[in-house]
């Protein structure tokens, strides 16, 4: 039983359930005191110990639910009855073939007397042994249903079992056609083993692959029932930038040991450092202006963006957002006071899907907001550069870059295409720091994360 609440318990991590090691020890302690009789009571436990919110608490209650209930053998209850009937009706007549059935049935192998007995409790603990023999914990991507299933069945003696099959079907076919029918039930059985275990083992792995081929694959063309998936990728990659860049920054930002100071401050103890100085690094305040691009050609990617920016508020202190495609408005209090769908919707019906005009929405941008940019400030700016041959206005960029501690472009059209046709990339770079190409969630993760990088 331990060995099952270990699994249990690595399912539940799977399940999307944060489960440390500590939690894991009391929960087997709780368990110890109110034990396994009553199914019920084993739930609640695990909830009162694991779970720590509500979306937990679901998640886990699943999982148990799914975890403790195994699929059940199914007897064919029609060959049952005309088992029956046939033998109400030639009781006397039949009574030597009978005995003979009987005895070729004691020369079976053990799983085809298992299956012609229909016993439910035999047959649950051999697929259960089989399923350990198998090491079925150890399933993590819907290809292997197969090759697990397999696997029981070789466990529990399926070869002997198409002996069997091969010699009754000679010898007795009728039983050959019950033993056959039972053995169809028990691959049933064993399938719903297995696709029950991937769901339980495999659902993280299965995760994993799925946001890794989302990772990978161009924001622009991401199909609209992905939209969402993407969504809970970009809270993932934020929640992990956020995890590694807000810890406590005190101990970096102290520097070298100041040895002359911490000399002087010694004295007094013969030069013995029971007290340090140290040289500490001058920080500035960490500001990121953000002009994201909305119209028509990269309006998902900078849906995207802007989602990811402004999850990142708890590691720099002052981010500032803006959008535009024919002129230029600020989002920030929008992005910040509503949920994504719905932030993304109000930018979108103001500014959203027109036809852009990169030099009105910078002038747009120096009229309202150019004040906003120090010394200390890092501009974003996510766009393809691609003005339909109007006035880039370059000019007004030169004087943001000249203002700003970085200018960084990020852009989600391949490097190929810069400069052709109506795309002012290379007028662009001229005055950017940093330029890059940014068409994956991947790609947006390590800029974001240069970016941030930097104020640590």
């Amino acid at each position: 039983m331990r060995e099952n609440l270990h699994r249990f318990l690595r399912a539940a991590r799977g399940a999307g359930v944060r489960v440390s090691p500590a939690e894991s020890i009391d929960a087997m302690r709780a368990v110890s005191k109110v034990g396994f009789a009553d199914r019920g009571v084993l739930r609640d436990t695990f909830l009162l110990t694991l779970a720590k919110s509500q979306d937990e608490k679901r998640a886990l209650g699943e999982c148990f639910d799914l975890f403790f209930s195994q699929p059940e053998a199914t007897q064919d209850t029609t060959q049952d009855e005309s088992n029956s009937d046939d033998t109400d009706s030639s009781a006397g007549s039949d009574s030597s073939n009978d005995a003979s059935s009987g005895d070729q049935a004691q020369n079976l192998g053990p799983l085809a007397q298992m299956l012609l007995s229909q016993d439910r409790n035999a047959i649950a603990a051999a697929i259960a042994n089989a399923s350990g023999a198998a090491s079925l914990p150890n399933i993590r991507y819907f290809t292997q249903r197969g090759i697990f299933s397999g696997r029981i069945l070789d466990a529990m003696g399926i070869q002997r079992l198409r002996d069997d099959l091969d010699n009754l079907t000679a010898t007795n076919p009728a039983l050959a056609e019950r033993l056959q029918a039972a053995l169809d039930g028990l691959r049933g059985i064993v399938r719903d083993t297995v696709s029950q275990a991937l769901l339980l083992y495999g659902r993280e792995e299965t995760e994993n692959l799925r946001n890794e081929i989302l990772r990978n694959a161009p924001l622009a063309r991401i199909e609209p029932r992905q939209v969402e998936q993407m969504r809970a990728l970009i809270r993932q990659i934020a929640r992990r930038l956020r995890e590694r860049y807000s810890k406590p920054r005190k101990r970096q930002r102290r520097g070298h040991l100041d040895v002359r100071r911490t000399l002087r401050r010694n004295a007094a103890w013969g030069g013995v450092p029971f007290l340090t100085a140290w040289k500490r690094k001058h920080r500035d305040r960490p500001k990121i202006v953000a002009l994201c691009d909305v119209s028509g050609s990269v309006a998902r990617v900078s849906d995207f963006f802007l989602l990811l920016i402004h999850s990142l508020h708890e590691v720099v202190d002052d981010v500032r957002s803006f959008a535009f495609s024919g002129h230029l408005i600020e989002v920030s209090d929008i992005l910040e006071d509503k949920s994504p769908e719905a932030a993304m919707a109000e930018i979108m019906s103001k500014v959203g899907f027109g036809s852009s005009d990169y030099g009105n929405s910078l002038a747009d941008f120096e009229k309202g907001w150019m004040d906003t940019i120090t010394p200390q400030t890092t501009v974003i700016v996510l766009g393809d550069a691609r003005s339909n041959n109007l006035d880039p206005r370059a000019d007004i960029l030169r004087r943001i870059a000249e203002r700003s501690k970085r200018l960084v472009w990020l852009n989600p059209e391949g490097r190929m295409t810069w400069g052709f046709g109506d795309s002012e990339m290379p007028r662009y770079a001229t005055f950017c720091s940093v330029v890059r190409q940014c068409a994956t969630a991947q790609q947006l993760e390590r800029a974001v994360s240069d970016i941030v990088a930097t104020y640590q």
